[in-house]
Order: C-alpha cells, then structure tokens, then sequence
C-alpha cells in the first residue's frame, strides 16, 4: 500500500465513571483536579465526543491517532473505561494512542495502569518508547511524554532515553524509505503552550529532530488547532495540534475537531493532505478546509 488515510484526534477527557477517592487521594493532585473537572465537565461534552467519532468512523480512515488525555484523574475505573472505549473505536491494530499528562496524574508506584491500554500503544505488546507501527508508507514512531507531576503543573518528559532511542528509530525508519509520522501529547515548538504546561526536553526532542528529521509531528494537549514548524535537516518540518475531541462549540476555547490525513508516496517524494472537520452548533461536523503539506525530503 503507498498511501493511508490516517484520522487524528486528541484529549477526549472522557467523562469519569462513578468512582470513591481513599484519604491519599484527597491530599494528592487527584483532589485538585476533581475540582477544575466541575468547570471542566461543562467544556467537555460526551454528546460532541460521540459525534466526533461517529464522524471519523464514517469516513473510514485506515488508522486512528490518538494523543492523549483519554482520562482525568489516572484512575483504575478510568484506565478500565477507557479501554472499552478505545474497544469500541477500533481493532487495536488500527488505533495508536499516544499517553497524556492526564493519563499520568500521579506517581504510579503501585505498577502501571497504562498496561492496560498495551494494544494500543504499539505492536509490542510491552517494551519501552517509542513504539513503532508500520502502516503502509508510514512508521508511526509513538513517544509518551505522560510523567506525573506537581499540583499546578501540566508538563510532560520524554527523558533522556527515550529521545536517544528516537534518534536510532528516525534514522533506520528513513533508510527504510518510510513517511515518519511522530506522535507524543504535549507541543514540540517553543511558545505553543505556557512554561507550565509545557515539556520539559522539548529542546533536546528538537535537537533529534534538527539532525534526524522526520515527515510530520502530531500532538494535542493545547486543546487548540496549531499549525507550527520546527527545524530539520531538509528543511521545516510540520507540526500539527488539534483541540479537545469532547470541546463543546460556544464554550472556553476551540471547539471540537479532527484531521484526517491522507499521506501518499510518489516519485517525487511524499504528499500530505490535510482535511479538518469541526463541531458545529447544531451538533454535527461539517469541513473547516483542507491544504497541503510541503514534504522537504525527496
């Protein structure tokens, strides 16, 4: 196959399930955000939610890219909600999720709960990031920038690691011939969110990307559509963000939408178009426009 149709979408913050917080709970960060949820819940609208995926399903992509921030509290009731939620978007194999800060709330000393979304953060059933799918054309290279941290901070950590890891899998995927499609929750461009919310080695992740380059970079976490660029060794390489999939219209910020992206391999290089469909007042998703890519690598 030299071309995919991908759909991307981001920060669904699902609805919580009836659930009992333990007295640790109420002196940690769990307490806090338990109370931004009741400003937050009249935002974050499942109604919008289901028709956003109602949308996506009926334009068929061949895969489904999700960055993150499926839950709100980093609970066993949500990791298990979220599960059967992703279930019901899709096979595994044809749904990447990529963990948000929100999926990482607190210090996961008790083991991690992320295991159970195992199938759909990579081929691999276990193994450390990134985790690398190929579909089609396209290595979906999967980083996790999902770390805890403290109250009043958002930000995110790849890690020394992880980065140097990339840095090998952007090299092998691009003798290969393949279309990288990196994938992680928080913003990679300097400036795209507040110091607060931001991550913290997005320097170093820049200087990987500089010196190895890749095709596209997709994120979520700002719940805004962000069009950005960041250096690389062939020139500019996009970076695309998307709003909260559950934002209502006429609410705090943007509303609703995704991307479809249909990436195609030519001889002279790589193509991508970019579709965005949005959440309308009426409650459906109607197109926002459509444009295309530059592809610096040939």
């Amino acid at each position: 196959m030299s071309q995919i149709r991908l759909a991307h979408f981001s920060d669904p913050h699902l609805a919580p399930p009836p659930m009992k917080l333990g007295l640790a709970d109420a002196v940690s960060k769990r307490a806090l955000s338990r109370i931004a949820w009741r400003r937050k819940s009249k935002v974050h609208r499942p109604e919008v939610l289901a028709a956003l995926v109602a949308d996506v399903k009926a334009h068929a992509p061949d895969h489904i890219v999700l960055t993150g921030d499926l839950t709100n509290f980093s609970t066993h009731e949500e990791y298990d909600q979220a599960r059967a939620w992703l279930a019901g978007l899709g096979p595994a194999g044809d749904v990447t999720v990529s963990p948000g800060n929100h999926d990482a709330l607190i210090d996961r000393r008790a083991g991690d709960p992320l295991a159970a979304w195992a199938d759909w953060l990579g081929d691999e059933a276990t193994g450390p990031f990134p985790r690398v799918r190929l579909r089609g054309p396209v290595a979906l290279i999967n980083l996790s920038s999902a770390v805890p941290t403290a109250l009043h901070l958002a930000q995110g950590k790849l890690g020394a690691e992880q980065i140097a890891r990339l840095a090998q899998v952007l090299r092998e995927t691009r003798a290969s011939g393949l279309y990288r499609l990196v994938l992680l929750h928080h913003p990679v461009a300097e400036g795209a969110v507040s110091r607060r919310k931001s991550l913290t080695d997005a320097l170093e992740l820049r200087a990987v990307l500089a010196a190895e380059g890749a095709e596209l970079v997709l994120h979520g976490h700002a719940h805004e559509s962000l069009v950005t660029r960041i250096a690389g060794p062939d020139g500019p390489i996009p970076v695309l963000g998307v709003p909260s999939a559950s934002a209502a219209p006429g609410g705090h910020g943007e509303a609703a939408r995704w991307h479809e992206l249909a990436i195609a391999r030519t001889e002279a290089g790589f193509t991508t178009r970019v579709s965005a469909r949005g959440a309308t007042a009426d409650g459906e998703f109607a197109p926002l426009g459509a444009y295309r890519l530059r592809s610096a690598r040939r």
